[in-house]
């Protein structure tokens, strides 16, 4: 079984990273109370991890294929672990999320690396194996995420998410290096630096933006200065790809509307099913009195339809138009959205679970086809390039819908509690409440205001948690309208790009670039 080593190799780091994607999202409210930190400070938590992914894939994947695949995979791992190490001794909110962020470095570095380690490591029907069984350990690793890190919050301390991640580094980075053999791309070019940097000061400035806006104001010269400096990098970015002999993007792919709608569908999907499961958390546990294993479970359902769901899709309707897989898998998690906006005041753990079953179905029937439609919308040369833009559509639309949807939110409480009398400072109660204080908040009233108090408390959550659900949901339907209008089948051929126009994202010597891994 000595040639199934490289594919454990592969499969430690990407189950690692993925995990790390959701095991932060049960274990909020004790990383609140533990570093006496707020809710703008746990979104970055989340946040920090997926724009450090959406922002260097592409660019790790270009680097990879210059200096060596192996190379770039290991330098991932070590920087994974140091950062995972760094964020389990953190000492309060600025140090985690400084190191968060490196986590997300280091895991893009793994992800752009692991579909084509795998590539060059088997063929034939062993490739064939060795993808299948890398698509299932992504299917587990978002279903092993809220479990995982609600056993060890629960019954080690939250640090324990990120230290268990040590001895799983040091393994794979042992059996990298034993088995792992390294493959670099001869044309590769260089890496698109510029365009790194302005790509991530727009989606950094955006995403600051709008987790800051509850504190500012939409209309504070903060906020807008914010988003100007936003369009001013997306402007910079563009301008730059269209002159760069390397592009990280090339944009004529986006003359393609079926591309387009992929890259709108993908960044919609994960801003619609991803982006509010930590709010979801901190009501079970903050408001229901739920434990961090029992959160976690609540929040199951999602992804193990989704698992299920992907393996029948996969099996039984290959032959389905992409267009009709991926457009309604969108609805259905727009649906799936919706169905949990019937909560209420007096609303236990179970009003969610119809919802992200059907989300579930969306995410599973959705997800595997799209990948395939990207790279099959875009010349053959392009291909890799177009996976690696998915992925990080993916990762930027979780990375700003957790930052809209916390907007909503947080907002939706103050609303709620700015009806009600009793609430005193409405802004201040719901900094308090989305800060995993809700337990703090009743116990500090009045004896006798306490069961009003208390009410008022799971108002608000619900309140705000409709307006989330809402939200979600209309991103969804809009991604499967999309899809639905702009996907076509076949679709329209792009124009002939020539080799050395193709360059710009790195090739192997056929002309290809090898696919950056895509996420489950």
């Amino acid at each position: 079984m000595r040639k199934w080593l490289p594919l454990t190799a592969v499969c430690l780091g990407a189950f690692m990273l993925l995990v790390d994607v959701t095991i932060v999202t049960v274990a909020l409210p004790d990383m609140a109370t533990g570093l006496h930190t707020g809710f703008a400070d746990l979104q970055w938590v989340m946040d920090g991890y997926a724009l450090a992914l959406a922002a260097l894939l592409l660019g790790a994947g270009a680097l990879a294929d210059l200096v060596g695949r192996r190379r770039v995979y290991l330098a991932g791992l070590v920087l994974f672990a140091v950062a995972s190490l760094a964020c389990g001794l953190a000492a309060g909110p600025e140090q985690l999320i400084t190191f968060r962020v490196l986590q997300g470095v280091g895991g893009a570095a793994m992800f752009a690396t692991t579909m084509a380690l795998l590539s060059h490591a088997y063929q034939g029907r062993d490739r064939g194996i060795a993808f299948g069984v890398w698509g299932a350990v992504n299917g587990a690793a978002a279903a092993a995420g809220p479990i995982v890190g609600g056993l060890l919050t629960e019954h080690l301390g939250w640090r324990w998410i990120f230290l268990v991640n040590l001895p799983v580094s040091v393994l794979a980075v042992a059996v990298t290096l034993r088995v792992v053999k390294e493959s670099r791309n001869p044309q590769a070019s260089g890496v698109d630096l510029p365009g790194m940097a302005a790509f991530t000061v727009a989606a950094g400035s955006v995403t600051y933006a709008l987790i800051t806006v509850g504190e500012h104001g939409w209309g504070s010269a903060r906020t807008l200065g914010l988003f100007a400096l936003g369009a001013l990098a997306l402007l910079a970015f563009v301008l730059i790809e269209l002159r760069s002999s390397r592009p990280m993007l090339d944009l004529r792919l986006l003359r393609n509307p079926s591309f387009v709608g992929i890259m709108i569908g993908g960044l919609l999907l994960s801003a619609a099913a991803f982006s509010y499961l930590g709010y979801a958390s901190l009501w079970l546990q903050s408001v229901r009195g739920m434990g961090p294993v029992a959160a976690g479970l609540a929040l199951l359902p999602m992804s193990v339809v989704a698992f299920l769901t992907a393996g029948v899709a996969g099996r039984r309707l290959h032959g389905v138009p992409p267009r009709l897989t991926v457009g309604g898998g969108l609805l259905l998690i727009g649906l799936g959205a919706l169905l949990q906006a019937v909560i209420g005041a007096d609303s236990g753990w179970a009003v969610l679970a119809p919802g992200l079953a059907v989300s579930g179905a969306g995410v599973g029937l959705a997800t595997p086809a799209m990948a395939a439609a990207a790279m099959a919308a875009v010349p053959h040369a392009r291909a890799g390039m177009a996976g690696g833009a998915l992925n990080t559509a993916r990762q930027l639309g979780n990375a700003l819908g957790i930052a809209l949807l916390g907007a909503v939110f947080q907002a939706g409480m103050v609303r709620s509690l700015d009806r009600a009398p009793a609430s005193g400072d409405p802004q201040g109660m719901a900094d308090a409440l989305t800060g995993g204080q809700a337990g703090a908040v009743v116990a500090r009233a009045a004896a006798g205001t306490r069961p009003a108090v208390e009410q008022l408390v799971h108002a608000a959550f619900a309140d705000g948690l409709r307006d989330t659900f809402l939200v979600s949901g209309a991103f969804g339907l809009a991604g499967g309208v999309v899809v639905l209008l702009m996907l076509r089948r076949p679709a329209a051929p792009a124009p002939a790009i020539p080799a050395r126009a193709a360059a710009g994202g790195p090739v192997r010597a056929g002309g290809e670039r090898p696919a950056v891994a895509r996420m489950e």
